[in-house]
């Protein structure tokens, strides 16, 4: 049995991990925003502790954490999984609305990772897993926003891997397609689209998520079961697509750069500095 601590519990993804690690003999601390998310939760079951937090508060995250080591005896493995959606295009996006959107993606999530890394390093041992995007590997105009924050996730959870693989803990980035969550549901925030000029790019992106909401590829819970075969294999991945739109996405993504990189190879190998 390993203890679990998973962020943003009361749908979703969220949810999903959760009971398949309490179905499977583990203990798991969600965290919910909203005190009366807790009790649903805990429903799971006797291994499911339920705690309020808001991860764009660091000080609360660093005290739950501290509960959450408290109540199992030490966390084994940490989902960064709370996180909000956007769409709109980058000009008509507001600052404020920005911020907001990279304080729930990424320092919320850097701020867990802090919180949970000195038990971890104590122990020689540990798991942490970031759910981020197929968003953050590849780009779609209307989400250019919402991808940069998953975007950014990625390269922490990539570069922390370097730092932290040789004290025992290993990081997953898992980077899934459409589900059949809420994420696309008609409260999807977004830019308000005033430009007309982004008609035909930035501004389809909300209908097309919208429109597509229930028929998302995958499901929830299948994610969920691949997450915790991953993290059990003897060589955990470093980053883990799920779902076939996401693997079609990024392998136009990547076909493009390296398409890019062959074109403009002549000018990469060209500013050699002269032997002296």
């Amino acid at each position: 049995m390993s203890n679990w601590f998973i962020t943003g519990v009361s749908s979703g993804l969220g949810f999903a991990i959760a009971r398949a690690a309490i179905d499977a003999g583990h203990c798991v601390v969600g965290t919910v925003r909203a005190h009366d998310a807790v009790g649903p939760f805990e429903a799971l079951g006797e291994q499911a502790i339920g705690m309020v937090l808001d991860v764009t508060d660091s000080v609360a995250v660093q005290r739950v954490v501290s509960m959450a080591e408290g109540r199992t005896g030490g966390l084994d493995v940490v989902v960064n999984n709370a996180g909000a959606g956007y769409t709109g295009a980058i000009e008509e996006t507001p600052i404020a609305d920005a911020k907001a959107l990279f304080d729930i993606n990424v320092w919320g999530a850097l701020a867990v990772i802090q919180a949970v890394l000195p038990g971890m390093r104590a122990r020689r041992a540990g798991h942490i897993v970031n759910i981020g995007s197929v968003s953050g590997l590849a780009c779609w105009n209307g989400t250019g926003i919402y991808g940069a924050s998953k975007f950014a996730l990625d390269c922490i959870g990539r570069t922390l891997a370097q730092e932290v693989n040789p004290l025992g803990i290993n990081v997953t980035n898992v980077a899934p397609g459409g589900m059949r969550t809420q994420f696309a549901a008609s409260r999807l925030p977004g830019a308000e689209p005033a430009i007309t000029d982004y008609a035909q790019t930035a501004h389809t992106a909300r209908p097309v998520l919208t429109g597509h909401f229930g028929q998302e590829p995958s499901d929830p819970a299948l994610v969920a079961q691949a997450i915790l075969t991953a993290i059990a294999a003897p060589e955990p991945p470093l980053v883990l697509l799920l779902g076939t739109d996401a693997l079609g996405y990024v392998k136009g993504e990547f076909a493009m750069l390296q398409a890019q990189f062959n074109t403009w190879a002549h000018l990469t190998n060209g500013v050699a500095a002269a032997e002296t």
